[in-house]
Formats: C-alpha cells, sequence, structure tokens
C-alpha cells in the first residue's frame, strides 16, 4: 500500500516539502485548492515538480466551479507533460474553495457530468457544449505521455457510485474506521461492475509518542473532513471521536491501524497529517516521522 502526503498550498514551502516527501519516502503529494485559503494549486505544483524527480503530484482536491472543466483538463495535461507521467488529478465537490464564495458543493450529478467532461477533455475526445457543438485540447502531449489519472474524492454512496463508474481512482473521505472504509470499499466494487479501479483513502495522521499533541495537530482538519465545518472556524471534537475518526498517536499504534487498512484492498491511503495553522514544525515532525517510523514497516502491508 502506498502512502501519499497531502498538503495546504503555501508559497514558499510546497516546493520544499515535495523534496522531502520524495527524500522520506512518500508515493506521492496531493495539494489543496481553496483559492481564498491557500495559493494558487497549479503554481505550487509546477514549482514542486522542478523539486522533484519521482513522486507523484496532484490537487487534493480541486473542483468543477471554480475552474472550467477544460481548464483544469489542459492543467493537469500540463503537469503531466511536464513530469512526464507523474501527475494526478484529484476532484471532488468542493468545500471550503465554494464555501469561500458564496457557493455550495456541486450536487453529485454535477460532478458526474463534469468529471466525463475532464476525462473526455483529457483523453482528447470532443466534448459536448450546452449550447451546442462541441471543444477538444487539442495540443494534448505525446501519446507516449499517459493520460491523467481522474481521482474523485468521495464520501457518501451516490459520489463513490460515479466514481466507480467514470474515475480511474477513488479516494475515500470517510475516515479511518475499518468498518466504514469496508463500506466504502464494497460499494466500489459493486458499482464498479468489475471495471478497474484503484482506491485510496484520506486518512486524517498524526505521528506522536504524545498523544494529546497528536490529536490537536488534527482535530480541526478532523472536523472539517467529518463535515462539521468548513474553512473558517471548525467546532472542536472531542478525544473519543477523534480516535475513531483518525489515526494519531505512537508510531507502532499509527502502523497497526494503517496496516488495517490495507487489508481491505485499499492501494494508497493520502495522509492528512495537521490542520490548516498549525505549527509548521510540529506537521515537519509529524511528517517526517510518518516516513522513517511508519511507512518502512509498512511493507508488504
Amino acid at each position: 500500500m502506498e502512502v501519499w502526503l497531502h498538503t495546504f498550498s503555501f508559497p514558499g514551502r510546497v516546493a520544499e516539502l515535495a523534496r522531502r516527501a520524495e527524500e522520506w519516502g512518500f508515493a506521492g503529494l496531493l495539494v489543496a485548492d481553496s483559492q481564498n485559503l491557500n495559493a494558487d494549486v497549479w503554481v505550487e505544483l509546477a514549482l514542486a515538480a522542478a523539486a522533484t524527480e519521482r513522486i507523484g503530484l496532484g490537487t487534493g482536491v480541486t473542483n468543477p466551479v471554480t475552474r472550467h472543466p477544460a481548464v483544469t483538463a489542459s492543467a493537469a495535461a500540463t503537469l503531466q507533460a511536464e513530469t512526464g507521467g507523474r501527475a494526478v488529478l484529484g476532484l471532488g465537490r468542493g468545500d471550503s474553495a465554494l464555501e469561500q464564495i458564496g457557493r455550495r458543493p456541486v450536487s453529485p450529478a454535477e460532478l458526474e457530468e463534469a468529471t466525463v467532461a475532464i476525462q473526455g477533455y483529457l483523453s482528447g475526445a470532443e466534448v459536448p457544449l450546452e449550447g451546442g457543438g462541441g471543444s477538444r485540447i487539442a495540443w494534448l502531449p505525446d501519446p507516449g505521455v499517459p493520460k491523467v489519472p481522474v481521482a474523485i474524492a468521495a464520501t457518501g454512496r451516490r459520489v463513490i457510485e460515479l466514481a466507480a463508474r467514470h474515475g480511474d481512482r477513488i479516494d475515500f473521505s470517510v475516515g479511518a474506521e475499518p468498518d466504514r472504509v469496508r463500506w466504502a470499499v464494497d460499494v466500489a466494487r459493486a458499482a464498479a461492475g468489475g471495471r478497474e479501479v484503484s482506491l485510496g483513502a484520506f486518512v486524517n495522521v498524526a505521528v506522536d509518542a504524545d498523544r494529546a499533541r497528536a490529536r490537536d495537530l488534527v482535530r480541526g482538519n478532523v472536523a472539517i473532513f467529518a463535515g462539521f465545518g468548513g474553512g473558517g472556524h471548525p467546532p472542536d471534537l472531542d478525544d473519543a471521536f477523534v480516535d475513531r475518526f483518525a489515526i494519531a498517536g505512537p508510531a507502532d499504534e499509527v502502523t497497526s491501524r494503517l496496516r488495517e487498512l490495507a487489508a481491505l484492498g485499499l492501494d494508497r491511503v493520502i495522509a492528512v497529517p495537521g490542520s490548516l495553522g498549525a505549527d509548521p514544525a510540529l506537521m515537519a515532525a509529524t511528517e517526517e516521522s510518518l516516513a522513517r517510523d511508519v511507512i518502512g514497516h509498512l511493507a508488504g502491508a
């Protein structure tokens, strides 16, 4: 099972984190797209690409509203071309990015329509336009460069099912409880109908021998990922909920719980190691500990 790292887009940080993540052994780095709270995701991904040679890079996640599907597809294809095939396009309904401009997340039907359009653009197909006619991306990379995989962030049944029908990857956002992840995996496999789709999960993770400090590092993001708040001031959650929804504590415990998730059939986890505004030094420490004390012990999981 691969371990990817999730981060927020701040100028001067992403490229260096990408370099360190590659050095530490992470399989990839996903960068949040929330224009009012973070710097531009595609600029930072380009800088990360220039600073690295191996790891996958992508959005974690963007949405079909703040950029037209053709614009998003073109940006992802550009990253794919410049990295020789290391790009991933993470797409979702839109949470804080849309909340910050007074919009609600798109409906599952709207996400499905956008996903189909983006897959069409990335494949070089002509995509129908609402008023008639169609458009396509004419400049796509050399055929030797594979199509950008589209990863759908999914929480509920309807989005998991549409992701299984139209996505290349599904990254569940249902927390770390095995029963909940098992449910998501079962829904995805049933909806895929034999279609090959890679399965992953966003998991709030903090590695620290001090369990209270680990919980506090992820608590804010747990509230957001669990649907209790957006990009403003999500409520504090009690320790018991954090312990169920996230994986926060000593390295051996984190390793054991990640192995349990791997056994459910996940191809990867995307570790979300801290909350927006968390102490950068504590974030760096938990990221390094995750690489040093956990990833190596997951071999064969």
